[in-house]
C-alpha cells in the first residue's frame, strides 16, 4: 500500500485534502446526496456483512469481537483487490463511513487492517 488512507464521517464537509473518497458502508447514508457526499466511489463489499453489523450495534463492550470477526471477513474478501488498487492509485484516499463514533466505526478497523497488510492481485 502506498500513500495516506485516511478516515472521515460523510456528514463532514469534504476538503481538497480528502483526496479521493471512498464511502465504505453497505448502506448509503440517510439525508445524504451523492453531490454532498462527494464520493469517488461507494465500495460496500468491503463494509462488514449485514449480520456482523447488525450483531455489533457498534456496542463498546463488542469493540474486540467485532474487529476480530470483520478482519476475518476481509481476510476472505476478493473486493479488496478494488480499495487496493485504488489506494495505489491516488496519494490520499479517504474512507467515508456515517457512524456517529469517530473512533468506534468498521472505516477505523479497516484502515488499521490495510496497515498491517501488503496486497498483491489474489
Amino acid at each position: 500500500m502506498s500513500g495516506v488512507v485516511r478516515i472521515k464521517r460523510v456528514y463532514d464537509d469534504p476538503a481538497p485534502e480528502d483526496g479521493y473518497r471512498v464511502l465504505v458502508d453497505r448502506l448509503w447514508p440517510r439525508g445524504v446526496s451523492r453531490e454532498r457526499a462527494a464520493v469517488g466511489t461507494w465500495l460496500k463489499q468491503v463494509a462488514p456483512s449485514a449480520e456482523l453489523r447488525t450483531w455489533w450495534d457498534h456496542d463498546p463492550a463488542r469493540l474486540d469481537q467485532f474487529t476480530a470477526r470483520y478482519r476475518a471477513e476481509l481476510d476472505a474478501n476478493p473486493a479488496l483487490d478494488e480499495l487496493h488498487r485504488l489506494l495505489h492509485d491516488h496519494p490520499v484516499v479517504t474512507l467515508v463511513y456515517s457512524a456517529r463514533d469517530p473512533h468506534l466505526n468498521q472505516a477505523e478497523v479497516l484502515r488499521e487492517y490495510l496497515a498491517t497488510r501488503r496486497y498483491g492481485p489474489r
